[in-house]
């Protein structure tokens, strides 16, 4: 759905709460079809960034594996 994000678990170094943000940002983009809301749909759009945000950050916290990290460099 969304080309331009890319996996964030497992990797080393570790992903920063800014290529988080940035992913929920490209979701939010995507989904509401909006790359900069109007200012009537300004707070929604921003509320749904913070939402996607912290739910990506749960999840990424919450994920477990017994895999080694993947090395970023090979995966940009």
């Amino acid at each position: 759905m969304c080309r331009n994000i890319r996996p964030l678990f497992n990797f080393e170094p570790p992903v920063t709460d800014e290529e988080i943000r940035d992913a929920a940002l490209q979701f939010v983009r995507k989904v509401s079809g909006f790359n900069k809301p109007s200012k009537v749909n300004e707070a929604a759009f921003l509320a749904a960034v913070e939402q996607v945000t912290a739910a990506c950050s749960n999840l990424l916290n919450s994920l477990e594996t017994n895999a080694p990290p993947r090395d970023r460099a090979k995966f940009s």
